[in-house]
């Protein structure tokens, strides 16, 4: 059996093109996400190890959240289409293909003259996508050198040209958050998303943070954190961006405005004492699913209460819902909490005091005064 194995595996391997593996659709080397994984040709298939395959790949899959990997994915069916359209293979990566490509991207010239002009992309999508490429390139068992003249240089460019400041999110403020959440009703939804808005407003959480919470530690196998409610306030354990993080939120001054209180709320009437703590409910309102809430569920959520709280009301409504997004209550809480900035950059999880500073939409700009310092 084993030495059929091996002959089975030297004719895959000898199928291969004399220049380098098959960019064929099909070929498993072209396969993203650890699909790609499989053992070398000269050695003979086991079930112990056909199994460690198996485990391997699951691990390659673990290495980013689903979001990035769907965000890759799109990246890569872009790109393999654009080439397609230009007579072009994707694999192996050329940098002259791959910097026509991005100023391609930049101009917003149509896929083909048939086609009409598409819309030119930001630079900060420029520079996403260019690592999305990178990444699937990796994937496929080649290399990628961004610093190549032909990409760099380009970037570059574009960056030169088309460079604008950071479009920031609006910044939800104590006094926002509280006028949102009066606008909730205290039936079993409205008692849920009332403890979303306050404890990620508290915690400074992103909203994926948010929805992979579950009540104990491994109560599920997509669970992101648990939660450990205490006397004085709530400890969440998150598997963030930056690795794993605890998350302390003290009680506040009052039970309508306290997170730690909502949560308590929300649990205790949803009777949800297992598996992810933010679940969907019925229709009629009565009873809590099983289901993880989905994270687009929290920037729905947001928008809707600013509308109706009232805020930036001298904007039309069209305006005003393009202004918030999830990272608000993360730029709330670096806006409005009154404390040294070390304890906010530790709450919001942030490797560099400079990343908080980005949060932190009205701080004291000249708290530190150079110009009298340096005597004028």
């Amino acid at each position: 059996m084993e030495q059929e194995r091996q002959s089975e595996n030297t004719e895959k391997s000898s199928s291969d093109p004399p220049n380098g593996p098959s960019v064929n659709d099909d070929s498993e080397r072209d396969r993203p996400d650890g699909e790609a994984l499989r053992l070398p040709s000269s050695m003979a298939g086991s079930g112990t190890l056909d199994r460690l395959v198996d485990t391997a790949r699951d691990y390659a899959r673990a290495a980013a959240s689903d979001n990035t990997l769907k965000a890759y994915a799109t990246d890569w069916t872009h790109f393999a289409r654009w080439c397609r359209m230009k007579g072009a293979e994707p694999l192996p990566p050329s940098p002259e293909l791959i910097g026509l490509y991005l100023a391609d991207l930049a101009s917003g010239s149509g896929p083909s003259p048939s086609q009409s002009a598409s819309r030119p992309l930001s630079v900060s999508t420029i520079d996403r996508r260019l690592s999305g490429l990178a990444w699937n390139v990796a994937q496929r068992g080649f290399t990628l050198d961004r610093k190549n003249r032909h990409i760099a240089t380009v970037l570059a460019g574009i960056k030169r040209k088309h460079a604008r400041p950071p479009v920031q999110k609006e910044a939800i403020l104590a006094e926002d958050i509280l006028a949102m959440v009066a606008t909730l009703p205290y039936d079993l939804r409205g008692l849920r998303d009332r403890a979303i808005l306050l404890l990620g407003y508290a915690g400074g959480l992103r909203r994926s943070e948010i929805v992979s919470l579950d009540v104990h530690k491994d109560d599920t196998p997509d669970s992101g954190g648990w939660i450990e409610i205490l006397e004085d306030g709530a400890v969440l354990t998150l598997n963030a961006k930056t690795g794993w993080r605890e998350v302390e939120i003290g009680r506040g001054s009052s039970e309508q405005t306290c997170p730690v209180h909502a949560l308590e709320q929300w649990l205790h009437f949803a009777k949800v004492d297992f598996g992810p703590v933010f679940t969907g409910v019925t229709r009629d309102g009565k009873r809590a699913q099983q289901t993880r809430l989905n994270d687009k569920h929290i920037a729905r959520l947001i928008k809707a209460c600013a509308l109706k709280a009232g805020l930036r009301p001298d904007l039309p409504d069209a305006e005003r819902v393009k202004l918030y997004s999830g990272h608000s209550l993360r730029a709330g809480l670096a806006s409005s909490a009154e404390v040294d900035e070390r304890y906010v950059q530790k709450q919001l999880g942030h490797a560099s005091a400079e990343m908080t500073r980005r949060y932190q939409r009205r701080r004291d700009r000249f708290r530190v005064n150079l110009t009298k310092a340096a005597g004028l």
